[in-house]
């Protein structure tokens, strides 16, 4: 197997804001007029490439090497001897082509595409055992004509990496509108899978979490049979494990080259164990930037189809507009019996969208997802996975609570939002851990509150405000911040509540006791 994705990195596949730069083939390069380049040794091969131009006089420049470059070189470090063509009088006759094995083959080890030696100022022609060493080693030697300059040849290789990276540019962005409207079609998975297979000039295949193939298009790359299999075979090594163990995870996609055939799989994002492979004949640059948005659309399509999660959701809508209560409905959505409310918003100051919002649904493990104004709202069964902050957000999350007390649980996280923001904290959660509070029976501490709260109970901001404010520990700073009030009028809000409750709010007695009181009302 050629590459695989790192194991740790998330479910759904990543999309490269820009396709890779495309390398430039030698071919092209010998093209230009105005260079006047010419191979004079080394294979003739159309897919010899260059991904960039280095100039070096060094007699070793296989430290300077990254692999793939067209070296140039005058031939500033070679010896006297080396660079004779013929014997030197009152010398002993240099072994031929010893340097230029040595200084060839260390090109070809680190990885170079091909050598540019210019004729001038300091040699008249290229070494003849130069010609022989390039030959022998299979690199390709280009003659660079004594009116063409270094920087030439250079800035030759990056105007067409230019002009090849705006065609791959172009290429990918016609794709993404095809498949953007392939999704959109009655027959969307298989409209997809067609534009990827034409797009990749191969073969799209979607594989089921058991390893069937639930819909394919396109032409295989070679023999059906063996290329298919592999290409099943690198699907089962992106397929999350169904089974719940506790085993390495799997990558998100994988490549490989089989018979000519280059491979890539990529796990859909939905958690259920779909596949995209792909097959193709040839792998260009902007290849997997397409892949990559054909396998998000595709988990999108695939998320809802999977356990009829979006049947269940409508079927709950329904019976909740026809009268049903909660309890009711619940089992549709999900198995877990205790529920947690999730109240989150970004870091940036845009409110967020559809698709940003089903993303942090997608990775707190629930489609239950609603935007609301700048927050998202999202429920999630209290079972399904430990709660953790989302990087990019900020949350609040509720208690674990019932069906029948989800609008109980909305409040709370609403609060614990508020705090969030105001504590600069990534994630806050409602306090359900068992206190001294609780050894008072609800009916007496209901009670209890309402009678001393009763001066401030008809004026809900008042009482919202005392909340956040004794919740932030006193702080008119943090409460303005979490309220979207100014300072002042907190202050001002805080001293009304002292003057009909007729107590002294420094007093740390008197702020537990109402702190019980908001608790239990």
């Amino acid at each position: 197997m050629s590459d695989a994705a790192d194991p740790d990195s998330p479910a759904s596949p990543s999309i490269p804001a820009v396709p890779p730069t495309p390398p430039v083939p030698l071919a092209a390069l010998l093209a230009r007029e105005d260079l006047g380049l010419r191979q004079i040794a080394g294979p003739v091969e159309p897919a010899t490439v260059i991904h960039w131009a280095h100039t070096s006089e060094m007699a070793d420049p296989y430290p300077y090497l990254l692999g793939g470059e067209l070296l140039l070189t005058a031939g500033v470090h070679i010896p006297e001897a080396a660079g004779s063509d013929g014997e030197t009088p009152g010398r002993a006759k240099p072994r031929p082509g010893e340097y230029f094995d040595a200084y060839v083959s260390r090109i070809v080890e680190a990885g170079g595409a091909a050598l540019g030696f210019g004729v001038a100022p300091v040699h008249d022609t290229v070494p003849r055992a130069l010609v022989e060493a390039c030959d022998h080693y299979g690199l390709p030697l280009v003659e660079v004509p004594p009116r063409t300059t270094f920087s030439g040849v250079a800035r030759a290789v990056w105007q067409l990496m230019a002009e090849a990276r705006h065609t791959e540019l172009r290429r990918v962005t016609e794709a993404q509108r095809s498949l953007a409207a392939a999704a959109a079609r009655p027959d969307p998975v298989p409209s997809v899978l067609r534009q990827l297979a034409r797009r990749v000039g191969g073969r799209a295949t979607l594989y089921a979490p058991d390893g069937g193939e639930v819909a394919s298009a396109g032409r295989w790359p070679g023999a059906q049979a063996r290329v298919g299999a592999a290409l099943a075979g690198l699907a089962a090594v992106v397929r999350p494990a169904t089974d719940g163990g506790s085993g390495k995870p799997a990558p998100s996609s994988a490549s490989d080259t089989v018979a000519g055939a280059h491979l890539a799989a990529y796990a859909l994002g939905t958690g259920q164990g779909f596949v995209l492979g792909l097959a193709a004949a040839r792998r260009e640059p902007g290849d997997h930037t397409i892949a990559s948005v054909g396998a998000v659309l595709l988990s999108l399509l695939t998320g809802e189809h999977q356990s009829s999660t979006g049947a269940a959701r409508s079927s709950a809508l329904v019976r909740l507009l026809l009268g049903a209560s909660p309890e009711e409905v619940a089992p549709l959505l999900a198995a877990g019996e205790r529920w947690i409310v999730v109240h989150a918003r970004p870091e940036t100051a845009a409110a967020p969208d559809a698709v940003a919002a089903s993303a942090l649904g997608a990775a707190l493990g629930s489609p239950l997802v609603d935007v609301a104004g700048d927050a998202v709202r999202v429920l999630v069964p209290a079972d399904h996975r430990a709660l953790v902050a989302q990087p990019g957000w900020t949350c609040g999350a509720s208690a674990a609570v019932v069906p029948g007390e989800w609008r109980t649980g909305d409040t709370q996280a609403a609060r614990a939002l508020a705090r969030a923001v105001a504590t600069r904290a990534e994630l806050v959660r409602h306090g359900d851990r068992p206190g001294l509070a609780g050894l008072v029976p609800p009916a007496e501490a209901a009670a209890h509150a309402r009678t001393v709260l009763a001066p401030v109970a008809g004026n809900p901001a008042l009482v919202e405000t005392l909340r956040m404010w004794l919740s932030l520990h006193g702080s008119w700073d943090r409460t303005a911040v979490a309220l979207s009030v100014h300072r002042n009028t907190v202050r001002q809000r805080i001293a009304r509540c002292a003057a009909l409750l007729d107590t002294d709010l420094d007093d740390p007695d008197v702020r537990m006791n109402l702190w019980f009181a908001l608790r239990a009302e």
